[in-house]
Protein backbone atom coordinates (compact mmCIF):
# COMPACT_ATOMS: atom_id res chain seq x y z
CA UNK A 1 0.00 0.00 0.00
CA UNK A 2 1.38 3.41 -0.96
CA UNK A 3 2.20 5.76 1.91
CA UNK A 4 -0.14 8.35 0.36
CA UNK A 5 -3.11 6.01 0.14
CA UNK A 6 -4.33 6.56 3.72
CA UNK A 7 -4.12 10.30 3.11
CA UNK A 8 -6.23 10.11 -0.04
CA UNK A 9 -8.63 7.75 1.71
CA UNK A 10 -9.03 10.29 4.53
CA UNK A 11 -9.72 13.04 1.97
CA UNK A 12 -12.43 10.99 0.29
CA UNK A 13 -13.90 10.00 3.66
CA UNK A 14 -14.12 13.62 4.79
CA UNK A 15 -15.88 14.65 1.59
CA UNK A 16 -18.31 11.72 1.67
CA UNK A 17 -19.15 12.17 5.35
CA UNK A 18 -19.56 15.93 4.96
CA UNK A 19 -21.84 15.63 1.94
CA UNK A 20 -23.81 12.75 3.46
CA UNK A 21 -24.51 14.55 6.75
CA UNK A 22 -25.50 17.69 4.85
CA UNK A 23 -27.86 15.80 2.56
CA UNK A 24 -29.29 13.89 5.51
CA UNK A 25 -30.03 17.16 7.30
CA UNK A 26 -31.79 18.37 4.16
CA UNK A 27 -33.75 15.13 3.65
CA UNK A 28 -34.67 14.42 7.27
CA UNK A 29 -35.23 17.94 8.60
CA UNK A 30 -36.58 19.58 5.46
CA UNK A 31 -33.93 22.31 5.41
CA UNK A 32 -33.60 23.71 1.86
CA UNK A 33 -30.23 23.36 0.17
CA UNK A 34 -30.30 27.02 -0.78
CA UNK A 35 -31.80 29.94 1.14
CA UNK A 36 -35.47 30.48 0.47
CA UNK A 37 -36.03 34.16 1.05
CA UNK A 38 -39.81 33.75 1.14
CA UNK A 39 -39.56 31.53 4.23
CA UNK A 40 -37.63 33.66 6.67
CA UNK A 41 -37.91 32.76 10.34
CA UNK A 42 -36.71 34.91 13.22
CA UNK A 43 -35.73 32.95 16.30
CA UNK A 44 -35.68 35.15 19.39
CA UNK A 45 -34.54 34.15 22.83
CA UNK A 46 -35.25 35.98 26.07
CA UNK A 47 -32.65 35.42 28.78
CA UNK A 48 -33.91 36.14 32.30
CA UNK A 49 -31.40 36.49 35.11
CA UNK A 50 -31.96 37.24 38.77
CA UNK A 51 -30.67 36.44 42.24
CA UNK A 52 -32.99 34.20 44.27
CA UNK A 53 -33.36 34.93 48.00
CA UNK A 54 -33.94 31.41 49.35
CA UNK A 55 -37.71 31.75 49.29
CA UNK A 56 -40.55 30.84 46.89
CA UNK A 57 -39.90 32.33 43.46
CA UNK A 58 -42.42 33.47 40.86
CA UNK A 59 -41.08 35.07 37.67
CA UNK A 60 -43.46 36.45 35.04
CA UNK A 61 -42.45 37.63 31.56
CA UNK A 62 -44.69 39.43 29.06
CA UNK A 63 -44.90 37.49 25.79
CA UNK A 64 -45.49 38.71 22.25
CA UNK A 65 -48.81 38.27 20.53
CA UNK A 66 -49.05 35.10 18.47
CA UNK A 67 -50.15 37.06 15.42
CA UNK A 68 -49.13 40.58 14.49
CA UNK A 69 -48.69 42.42 11.20
CA UNK A 70 -45.97 40.75 9.17
CA UNK A 71 -45.25 37.98 11.68
CA UNK A 72 -46.78 34.76 12.88
CA UNK A 73 -45.67 32.81 15.95
CA UNK A 74 -45.02 29.20 14.92
CA UNK A 75 -43.26 27.78 17.98
CA UNK A 76 -42.33 28.69 21.51
CA UNK A 77 -40.45 26.82 24.20
CA UNK A 78 -38.72 27.44 27.49
CA UNK A 79 -35.67 26.10 29.27
CA UNK A 80 -35.98 26.32 33.02
CA UNK A 81 -34.26 23.55 35.00
CA UNK A 82 -36.08 22.68 38.23
CA UNK A 83 -38.69 25.41 37.64
CA UNK A 84 -42.35 24.87 36.92
CA UNK A 85 -43.50 26.78 33.86
CA UNK A 86 -46.93 27.74 32.50
CA UNK A 87 -48.36 30.12 29.91
CA UNK A 88 -51.04 32.47 31.22
CA UNK A 89 -53.60 34.45 29.23
CA UNK A 90 -54.30 37.70 31.09
CA UNK A 91 -56.77 40.46 30.16
CA UNK A 92 -53.85 42.41 28.73
CA UNK A 93 -51.96 39.72 26.87
CA UNK A 94 -49.98 36.52 27.33
CA UNK A 95 -47.36 35.94 29.99
CA UNK A 96 -44.96 33.12 30.85
CA UNK A 97 -44.66 32.23 34.53
CA UNK A 98 -41.87 30.25 36.20
CA UNK A 99 -42.27 29.06 39.77
CA UNK A 100 -40.22 27.20 42.34
CA UNK A 101 -40.79 26.41 45.99
CA UNK A 102 -37.34 27.61 47.03
CA UNK A 103 -34.31 28.92 45.16
CA UNK A 104 -31.04 30.52 46.21
CA UNK A 105 -28.33 32.30 44.23
CA UNK A 106 -28.02 33.23 40.57
CA UNK A 107 -30.82 31.89 38.37
CA UNK A 108 -31.13 31.89 34.57
CA UNK A 109 -34.31 31.17 32.64
CA UNK A 110 -34.80 31.03 28.87
CA UNK A 111 -37.81 31.59 26.65
CA UNK A 112 -37.49 31.04 22.91
CA UNK A 113 -39.95 31.91 20.16
CA UNK A 114 -39.91 31.43 16.39
CA UNK A 115 -41.69 33.96 14.20
CA UNK A 116 -42.40 33.26 10.55
CA UNK A 117 -42.18 36.39 8.40
CA UNK A 118 -45.60 36.53 6.76
CA UNK A 119 -46.34 39.74 4.82
CA UNK A 120 -49.89 38.53 4.20
CA UNK A 121 -50.65 38.45 7.92
CA UNK A 122 -52.23 41.85 8.47
CA UNK A 123 -54.25 42.87 11.50
CA UNK A 124 -57.68 44.03 10.36
CA UNK A 125 -59.22 44.53 13.79
CA UNK A 126 -57.83 45.55 17.17
CA UNK A 127 -57.47 43.04 20.02
CA UNK A 128 -60.39 42.53 22.36
CA UNK A 129 -58.65 43.72 25.50
CA UNK A 130 -58.62 47.46 26.38
CA UNK A 131 -56.52 49.56 24.05
CA UNK A 132 -56.27 52.77 26.00
CA UNK A 133 -52.99 53.15 27.84
CA UNK A 134 -52.96 54.48 31.43
CA UNK A 135 -53.28 58.25 31.57
CA UNK A 136 -51.06 60.69 33.42
CA UNK A 137 -52.69 62.45 36.36
CA UNK A 138 -52.56 66.01 35.04
CA UNK A 139 -53.93 68.73 37.31
CA UNK A 140 -53.71 72.50 37.55
CA UNK A 141 -51.40 74.18 35.03
CA UNK A 142 -50.49 70.81 33.53
CA UNK A 143 -54.15 70.10 32.76
CA UNK A 144 -54.54 73.50 31.09
CA UNK A 145 -51.38 72.90 29.04
CA UNK A 146 -52.65 69.48 27.92
CA UNK A 147 -56.04 70.88 26.90
CA UNK A 148 -54.37 73.66 24.93
CA UNK A 149 -52.20 71.16 23.04
CA UNK A 150 -55.20 68.96 22.25
CA UNK A 151 -57.27 71.87 20.97
CA UNK A 152 -54.44 73.09 18.74
CA UNK A 153 -53.85 69.61 17.31
CA UNK A 154 -57.57 68.92 16.86
CA UNK A 155 -58.13 72.09 14.85
CA UNK A 156 -55.37 71.10 12.41
CA UNK A 157 -56.29 67.42 11.98
CA UNK A 158 -58.96 65.34 10.31
CA UNK A 159 -58.45 61.82 11.69
CA UNK A 160 -56.58 59.85 14.32
CA UNK A 161 -53.30 59.73 12.40
CA UNK A 162 -53.20 63.42 11.53
CA UNK A 163 -54.15 64.26 15.13
CA UNK A 164 -51.19 62.22 16.36
CA UNK A 165 -48.83 63.88 13.89
CA UNK A 166 -49.93 67.35 14.95
CA UNK A 167 -49.38 66.45 18.59
CA UNK A 168 -45.86 65.29 17.76
CA UNK A 169 -45.14 68.61 16.04
CA UNK A 170 -46.39 70.56 19.04
CA UNK A 171 -44.39 68.41 21.47
CA UNK A 172 -41.25 69.07 19.41
CA UNK A 173 -41.75 72.83 19.24
CA UNK A 174 -39.13 74.38 21.57
CA UNK A 175 -41.03 77.69 21.62
CA UNK A 176 -44.28 76.15 22.85
CA UNK A 177 -44.67 76.94 26.56
CA UNK A 178 -47.32 74.26 27.10
CA UNK A 179 -44.95 71.68 25.70
CA UNK A 180 -42.11 72.95 27.92
CA UNK A 181 -44.28 72.66 31.03
CA UNK A 182 -45.26 69.05 30.37
CA UNK A 183 -41.86 67.89 29.10
CA UNK A 184 -40.18 69.21 32.24
CA UNK A 185 -41.82 66.39 34.18
CA UNK A 186 -42.99 63.69 31.78
CA UNK A 187 -41.52 61.83 28.81
CA UNK A 188 -42.71 62.52 25.30
CA UNK A 189 -44.20 59.03 24.93
CA UNK A 190 -46.25 59.30 28.12
CA UNK A 191 -47.55 62.76 27.20
CA UNK A 192 -48.43 61.69 23.67
CA UNK A 193 -50.16 58.53 24.87
CA UNK A 194 -52.17 60.44 27.49
CA UNK A 195 -53.36 63.08 25.03
CA UNK A 196 -54.37 60.42 22.51
CA UNK A 197 -56.22 58.46 25.19
CA UNK A 198 -58.10 61.55 26.32
CA UNK A 199 -59.16 62.05 22.70
CA UNK A 200 -60.50 58.45 22.69
CA UNK A 201 -57.91 57.34 20.14
CA UNK A 202 -56.74 53.75 20.81
CA UNK A 203 -53.05 53.59 21.58
CA UNK A 204 -50.64 51.62 23.71
CA UNK A 205 -47.10 51.84 24.99
CA UNK A 206 -45.15 48.85 23.72
CA UNK A 207 -41.73 47.30 24.00
CA UNK A 208 -40.23 46.42 20.62
CA UNK A 209 -37.17 44.57 19.35
CA UNK A 210 -35.24 45.82 16.34
CA UNK A 211 -34.62 42.74 14.21
CA UNK A 212 -30.95 42.41 13.33
CA UNK A 213 -29.43 39.05 12.53
CA UNK A 214 -26.89 37.88 15.09
CA UNK A 215 -27.70 40.48 17.76
CA UNK A 216 -26.92 39.44 21.33
CA UNK A 217 -27.86 40.92 24.68
CA UNK A 218 -30.24 43.40 23.07
CA UNK A 219 -32.51 45.40 25.38
CA UNK A 220 -36.13 46.10 24.60
CA UNK A 221 -37.02 49.57 23.27
CA UNK A 222 -40.00 51.59 24.46
CA UNK A 223 -42.29 52.95 21.72
CA UNK A 224 -45.97 53.74 21.20
CA UNK A 225 -48.59 52.38 18.82
CA UNK A 226 -51.61 54.20 17.46
CA UNK A 227 -54.66 52.41 16.04
CA UNK A 228 -55.91 54.17 12.91
CA UNK A 229 -59.00 52.01 12.56
CA UNK A 230 -57.32 49.74 10.02
CA UNK A 231 -53.83 49.07 11.33
CA UNK A 232 -51.33 49.74 14.08
CA UNK A 233 -48.80 52.48 13.38
CA UNK A 234 -45.64 52.65 15.44
CA UNK A 235 -44.32 55.94 16.76
CA UNK A 236 -40.54 55.90 16.87
CA UNK A 237 -39.05 58.52 19.23
CA UNK A 238 -35.83 58.49 17.20
CA UNK A 239 -37.41 59.39 13.85
CA UNK A 240 -40.45 61.19 15.35
CA UNK A 241 -42.62 59.48 12.73
CA UNK A 242 -45.65 57.18 12.67
CA UNK A 243 -45.04 54.21 10.39
CA UNK A 244 -45.89 50.50 9.98
CA UNK A 245 -43.89 48.02 12.01
CA UNK A 246 -41.14 47.39 9.45
CA UNK A 247 -38.08 45.57 10.80
CA UNK A 248 -39.28 45.54 14.40
CA UNK A 249 -41.26 43.04 16.42
CA UNK A 250 -43.65 44.10 19.16
CA UNK A 251 -42.71 41.96 22.14
CA UNK A 252 -44.55 43.60 25.03
CA UNK A 253 -47.95 45.13 24.35
CA UNK A 254 -49.27 44.69 27.88
CA UNK A 255 -50.10 47.51 30.25
CA UNK A 256 -48.13 45.79 33.00
CA UNK A 257 -44.39 45.44 33.34
CA UNK A 258 -42.17 43.42 31.03
CA UNK A 259 -40.69 41.29 33.82
CA UNK A 260 -41.87 40.66 37.39
CA UNK A 261 -39.86 38.57 39.84
CA UNK A 262 -41.12 37.75 43.32
CA UNK A 263 -38.60 36.12 45.64
CA UNK A 264 -35.58 37.52 43.81
CA UNK A 265 -33.65 40.70 43.16
CA UNK A 266 -31.46 42.25 40.47
CA UNK A 267 -33.75 40.85 37.78
CA UNK A 268 -32.97 41.63 34.15
CA UNK A 269 -33.93 40.36 30.73
CA UNK A 270 -32.04 40.56 27.45
CA UNK A 271 -32.76 39.27 23.97
CA UNK A 272 -30.73 37.47 21.31
CA UNK A 273 -31.89 36.72 17.80
CA UNK A 274 -30.91 35.03 14.57
CA UNK A 275 -32.59 34.87 11.18
CA UNK A 276 -32.91 31.59 9.31
CA UNK A 277 -34.37 30.56 5.98
CA UNK A 278 -36.32 27.35 6.50
CA UNK A 279 -39.26 25.50 5.03
CA UNK A 280 -42.63 25.64 6.75
CA UNK A 281 -42.29 21.91 7.42
CA UNK A 282 -39.15 22.42 9.44
CA UNK A 283 -40.51 25.49 11.16
CA UNK A 284 -43.67 23.75 12.31
CA UNK A 285 -42.02 20.45 13.16
CA UNK A 286 -39.29 22.29 15.09
CA UNK A 287 -36.77 19.52 14.71
CA UNK A 288 -34.08 21.28 16.70
CA UNK A 289 -35.80 21.30 20.06
CA UNK A 290 -33.50 22.90 22.60
CA UNK A 291 -35.15 20.92 25.36
CA UNK A 292 -34.18 17.54 23.93
CA UNK A 293 -31.41 16.20 26.19
CA UNK A 294 -29.52 14.35 23.43
CA UNK A 295 -29.70 17.01 20.75
CA UNK A 296 -25.99 17.63 20.14
CA UNK A 297 -26.47 20.07 17.27
CA UNK A 298 -25.22 23.65 17.67
CA UNK A 299 -28.77 24.65 16.72
CA UNK A 300 -29.87 23.44 20.16
CA UNK A 301 -27.65 26.00 21.89
CA UNK A 302 -29.03 29.25 23.32
CA UNK A 303 -29.43 31.88 20.61
CA UNK A 304 -26.64 34.01 22.03
CA UNK A 305 -24.19 31.18 21.36
CA UNK A 306 -25.82 30.36 18.01
CA UNK A 307 -25.30 33.95 16.87
CA UNK A 308 -21.63 33.64 17.81
CA UNK A 309 -21.27 30.35 15.91
CA UNK A 310 -22.91 31.91 12.86
CA UNK A 311 -19.76 34.02 12.53
CA UNK A 312 -17.31 31.36 13.68
CA UNK A 313 -18.52 28.93 11.00
CA UNK A 314 -17.39 31.41 8.34
CA UNK A 315 -13.75 31.25 9.47
CA UNK A 316 -13.05 27.91 7.67
CA UNK A 317 -14.31 29.51 4.45
CA UNK A 318 -11.80 32.31 4.95
CA UNK A 319 -9.06 29.78 5.74
CA UNK A 320 -9.78 27.94 2.48
CA UNK A 321 -9.57 31.18 0.48
CA UNK A 322 -6.30 32.19 2.16
CA UNK A 323 -4.81 28.74 1.58
CA UNK A 324 -5.79 28.84 -2.11
CA UNK A 325 -4.42 32.34 -2.68
CA UNK A 326 -1.13 31.61 -0.91
CA UNK A 327 -0.51 28.08 -2.20
CA UNK A 328 -2.00 28.13 -5.69
CA UNK A 329 -1.79 31.80 -6.64
CA UNK A 330 1.32 32.69 -4.65
CA UNK A 331 -0.14 35.86 -3.16
CA UNK A 332 1.97 37.26 -0.34
CA UNK A 333 0.28 38.42 2.84
CA UNK A 334 1.47 39.93 6.09
CA UNK A 335 0.81 37.05 8.43
CA UNK A 336 -0.86 33.81 7.48
CA UNK A 337 -4.39 34.39 8.72
CA UNK A 338 -4.35 38.09 9.54
CA UNK A 339 -6.52 38.77 6.42
CA UNK A 340 -9.30 36.63 7.95
CA UNK A 341 -9.38 38.76 11.09
CA UNK A 342 -9.38 41.93 9.00
CA UNK A 343 -12.21 40.54 6.86
CA UNK A 344 -14.25 39.78 9.99
CA UNK A 345 -13.72 43.38 11.06
CA UNK A 346 -14.86 44.52 7.59
CA UNK A 347 -18.08 42.53 8.10
CA UNK A 348 -18.83 44.65 11.16
CA UNK A 349 -17.63 48.01 9.84
CA UNK A 350 -18.74 47.96 6.18
CA UNK A 351 -16.09 47.53 3.49
CA UNK A 352 -15.38 51.13 2.47
CA UNK A 353 -15.10 52.43 6.02
CA UNK A 354 -13.03 49.40 7.01
CA UNK A 355 -10.49 49.84 4.20
CA UNK A 356 -10.05 53.55 4.92
CA UNK A 357 -9.65 52.91 8.63
CA UNK A 358 -7.18 50.07 8.09
CA UNK A 359 -4.99 52.07 5.69
CA UNK A 360 -4.95 55.10 7.99
CA UNK A 361 -4.18 53.10 11.14
CA UNK A 362 -1.42 51.00 9.58
CA UNK A 363 0.08 53.99 7.76
CA UNK A 364 0.24 56.19 10.85
CA UNK A 365 1.36 53.19 12.89
CA UNK A 366 4.35 52.64 10.60
CA UNK A 367 5.38 56.27 11.07
CA UNK A 368 5.16 55.94 14.85
CA UNK A 369 7.00 52.61 14.74
CA UNK A 370 9.76 54.21 12.66
CA UNK A 371 10.28 56.81 15.36
CA UNK A 372 10.29 54.18 18.10
CA UNK A 373 13.00 52.20 16.29
CA UNK A 374 15.34 55.17 16.71
CA UNK A 375 14.94 54.97 20.48
CA UNK A 376 16.40 51.43 20.57
CA UNK A 377 13.61 50.17 22.82
CA UNK A 378 13.31 46.54 23.86
CA UNK A 379 10.83 44.45 21.88
CA UNK A 380 8.20 44.18 24.64
CA UNK A 381 8.24 47.91 25.34
CA UNK A 382 8.14 48.73 21.62
CA UNK A 383 5.16 46.45 20.95
CA UNK A 384 3.35 47.82 24.00
CA UNK A 385 3.89 51.37 22.76
CA UNK A 386 2.54 50.43 19.32
CA UNK A 387 -0.55 48.81 20.89
CA UNK A 388 -1.27 51.99 22.85
CA UNK A 389 -0.76 54.08 19.72
CA UNK A 390 -3.21 51.87 17.80
CA UNK A 391 -5.80 52.19 20.57
CA UNK A 392 -5.42 55.98 20.59
CA UNK A 393 -5.77 56.14 16.81
CA UNK A 394 -8.90 53.98 16.81
CA UNK A 395 -10.38 56.05 19.64
CA UNK A 396 -9.64 59.30 17.80
CA UNK A 397 -11.11 57.90 14.60
CA UNK A 398 -14.31 56.89 16.42
CA UNK A 399 -14.68 60.28 18.15
CA UNK A 400 -14.11 62.13 14.88
CA UNK A 401 -16.66 59.94 13.10
CA UNK A 402 -19.20 60.59 15.84
CA UNK A 403 -18.87 64.37 15.63
CA UNK A 404 -19.10 64.22 11.83
CA UNK A 405 -22.29 62.12 12.13
CA UNK A 406 -20.59 59.18 10.41
CA UNK A 407 -22.26 56.38 12.34
CA UNK A 408 -20.47 53.66 10.37
CA UNK A 409 -17.12 55.07 11.45
CA UNK A 410 -17.90 54.17 15.06
CA UNK A 411 -17.59 50.49 14.17
CA UNK A 412 -13.86 50.98 13.58
CA UNK A 413 -13.44 49.98 17.23
CA UNK A 414 -14.12 46.39 16.14
CA UNK A 415 -10.70 46.10 14.51
CA UNK A 416 -8.41 43.55 16.24
CA UNK A 417 -6.05 45.97 17.97
CA UNK A 418 -3.39 43.47 19.04
CA UNK A 419 -3.24 41.95 15.56
CA UNK A 420 -2.90 45.42 14.02
CA UNK A 421 -0.05 46.24 16.40
CA UNK A 422 1.81 43.05 15.47
CA UNK A 423 1.15 43.71 11.79
CA UNK A 424 2.69 47.16 12.10
CA UNK A 425 5.70 45.66 13.89
CA UNK A 426 6.16 42.95 11.22
CA UNK A 427 5.86 45.44 8.37
CA UNK A 428 8.34 47.78 10.01
CA UNK A 429 10.91 45.00 10.38
CA UNK A 430 10.24 43.89 6.81
CA UNK A 431 10.79 47.47 5.63
CA UNK A 432 14.15 47.60 7.37
CA UNK A 433 15.26 44.22 5.99
CA UNK A 434 13.76 44.03 2.47
CA UNK A 435 12.70 47.58 1.64
CA UNK A 436 9.41 49.31 0.99
CA UNK A 437 8.59 47.33 -2.16
CA UNK A 438 8.19 44.11 -0.21
CA UNK A 439 6.07 45.92 2.38
CA UNK A 440 3.84 47.34 -0.35
CA UNK A 441 3.51 43.92 -1.99
CA UNK A 442 2.52 42.14 1.22
CA UNK A 443 0.20 44.97 2.26
CA UNK A 444 -1.58 44.89 -1.09
CA UNK A 445 -1.79 41.10 -0.93
CA UNK A 446 -3.21 41.19 2.59
CA UNK A 447 -5.79 43.83 1.67
CA UNK A 448 -6.83 42.00 -1.50
CA UNK A 449 -7.16 38.72 0.39
CA UNK A 450 -9.17 40.38 3.16
CA UNK A 451 -11.56 41.89 0.60
CA UNK A 452 -12.07 38.52 -1.12
CA UNK A 453 -12.69 36.82 2.23
CA UNK A 454 -15.10 39.63 3.16
CA UNK A 455 -17.07 39.13 -0.05
CA UNK A 456 -17.32 35.41 0.71
CA UNK A 457 -18.32 35.97 4.34
CA UNK A 458 -21.09 38.40 3.37
CA UNK A 459 -22.47 36.18 0.62
CA UNK A 460 -25.93 35.04 1.72
CA UNK A 461 -25.60 31.57 0.20
CA UNK A 462 -22.24 30.92 1.90
CA UNK A 463 -23.52 32.22 5.24
CA UNK A 464 -26.60 30.04 4.95
CA UNK A 465 -24.73 26.86 4.01
CA UNK A 466 -21.94 27.26 6.57
CA UNK A 467 -24.39 27.60 9.46
CA UNK A 468 -27.17 25.21 8.47
CA UNK A 469 -24.99 22.40 7.07
CA UNK A 470 -22.14 21.87 9.51
CA UNK A 471 -21.00 18.80 7.56
CA UNK A 472 -19.69 21.08 4.83
CA UNK A 473 -16.91 22.06 7.24
CA UNK A 474 -15.48 18.57 6.66
CA UNK A 475 -15.53 19.18 2.91
CA UNK A 476 -13.66 22.45 3.41
CA UNK A 477 -11.13 20.62 5.59
CA UNK A 478 -10.63 18.05 2.82
CA UNK A 479 -9.93 20.76 0.24
CA UNK A 480 -7.46 22.48 2.57
CA UNK A 481 -5.62 19.17 3.08
CA UNK A 482 -5.48 18.69 -0.69
CA UNK A 483 -4.06 22.18 -1.12
CA UNK A 484 -1.45 21.36 1.51
CA UNK A 485 -0.35 18.42 -0.62
CA UNK A 486 0.26 20.58 -3.70
CA UNK A 487 3.93 20.95 -4.69
CA UNK A 488 3.64 22.45 -8.18
CA UNK A 489 4.16 25.96 -9.47
CA UNK A 490 2.10 28.86 -8.23
CA UNK A 491 0.21 30.95 -10.76
CA UNK A 492 2.33 33.99 -9.94
CA UNK A 493 5.48 31.99 -10.75
CA UNK A 494 4.39 31.06 -14.26
CA UNK A 495 5.34 34.49 -15.55
CA UNK A 496 8.95 33.82 -14.56
CA UNK A 497 9.10 30.87 -16.96
CA UNK A 498 7.04 32.35 -19.76
CA UNK A 499 10.13 33.44 -21.79
CA UNK A 500 11.48 29.88 -21.63
CA UNK A 501 8.18 28.49 -22.79
CA UNK A 502 8.06 30.97 -25.65
CA UNK A 503 11.52 30.00 -26.90
CA UNK A 504 10.73 26.31 -26.92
Amino acid sequence: MSSRTPFYFAIVALIVIGLFTSWNRHAQNGIPLLPDYDREVWEIEARIEFTALDRPVLASLALPEASQPGFRLIREASSSPDFGMTYQQTPYGRRAEWSKRSALGEQTLFYRAQFLVDPTNQELSPPEYPLTAPKLNLIGPERLAAESLKEAAFSRSSNALSFGRELVKLLNDPNNQNRALLRSRYSQLNILSTLLSEADIPNRLVGVLSLEDGRRRQPIEGMMQLWTGAQWLLFDPASQQFSPLGEVLVWDASIGSLLDVNGGRNSRVSFSMISQDVTPTEAVASVNQASEPWNLSIHSLPLEQQAMFKTIMLIPVGALIVAFLRIMVGLKTSGTFMPILIAMAFVQTELRVGIIGLVVIVGVGLIIRGYLSRLNLLLVARISAVIIAVILMISSFAVLAYHLNLSQGLSITLFPMIILAWTIERMSILWEEDGWREVAMQSAGSLLTAVIVYLAMTNEVIRYLSFNFIGLQLVILAFILMLGNYTGYRLSELTRFYPLGGKS
